[in-house]
């Protein structure tokens, strides 16, 4: 029997919430899954309870709050008081403690100028801090779609996160790769700790996968490697990644993402990769 593989998420951001591929994946070792408080418009969690609640003790599951309803549309809050709400209602949607919380993209909220920032960030990474303590969560972190406002705001006085969430990727861009590296860096987390989402770019039918050829950037690829996989296996290096949440309800492409693993980038094309990205916006190179 083979040992799970940490390295894959299941993200369930635009799933069906099927049971099919939660099952799938369990088969192919796959024992972690990510979902949000406002996915599925709201429903994600009971929606996961009710379709595969005898499932859930099986993987390690992490969620997200930040996002809230309003009359319009969602909203975005750090409010302290909204933040230990949703991990409370969460816990009863789901009928367990999540393994991770994070807090969901606190860019989006962030007042101004950085000290009004810095005390907001602050404020809700010691809700997520306490609610761990509290025994809502395993253990939080940050998600966080453009990184950028946040490794300033980052010092000793905020709680440390034990895990974080950021774009990674060939089409993630230089800033947001070197604003992840740097906010890791802030809070001096490890690659492991580290997860990578949306390796490509939230479409794999963006024209860019027929125009772009990500196997060049394979050390070891050969003629069974699809080019989907090769982009996949590229975004553990673009940040440097312990971890890759991706969605699919589509058992065989889950499949090739596992079998994309064995293969192994090449560390200097990608630095050329990088040198390039950084041209291109006027900057200089390492």
């Amino acid at each position: 029997m083979r040992e799970p593989d940490p390295r894959i998420v299941l993200g369930l951001h635009r799933s069906r919430y099927e049971r099919r591929i939660l099952t799938s994946a369990l088969d192919l070792d796959i024992t972690a899954i990510d979902t949000s408080f406002n996915y599925r418009g709201f429903t994600a969690h009971t929606t996961l309870a009710d379709v595969a609640g005898d499932l859930l003790p099986r993987f390690t599951l992490s969620t997200k709050v930040g996002f809230f309803p309003a009359a319009d549309q969602d909203e975005h809050s750090l409010d302290p008081a909204r933040l230990r709400a949703a991990l409370e209602q969460t816990n009863r949607d789901l009928g367990l403690a999540p393994d991770v919380v994070f807090l969901h993209n606190p860019e989006r909220s962030l007042p101004t100028p950085a000290a009004a920032a810095r005390d907001a960030l602050g404020g809700s990474c010691a809700t997520l801090a306490a609610a761990t303590q509290a025994g809502l969560c395993g253990v939080w972190g940050i998600s966080s779609w453009d990184p950028r406002p946040l490794p300033g705001l980052v010092d000793a006085t905020l709680p440390r996160p034990a895990v974080l969430m950021v774009r990674a990727g060939l089409l993630a861009g230089i800033d947001v790769l070197e604003a992840s590296e740097a906010l890791a860096a802030r809070w001096d987390l490890a690659p492991d700790q580290v997860w990578g989402m949306s390796p490509f770019g939230g479409d794999t039918t963006d024209p860019v996968w027929g125009r772009l050829d990500p196997r060049v950037f394979i050390a070891d690829a050969d003629d069974a490697l699809f080019a989907l996989q090769a982009a996949f296996r590229t975004a553990f290096s673009l940040p440097e990644v312990g971890r890759i949440a991706v969605g699919t309800d589509n058992p065989s492409h889950l499949r090739e993402l596992t079998d994309a693993l064995r293969y192994e980038p090449d560390d200097s094309r990608l630095r050329t990769y990088r040198q390039l990205l950084r041209q291109r916006t006027g900057r200089q190179t390492d």
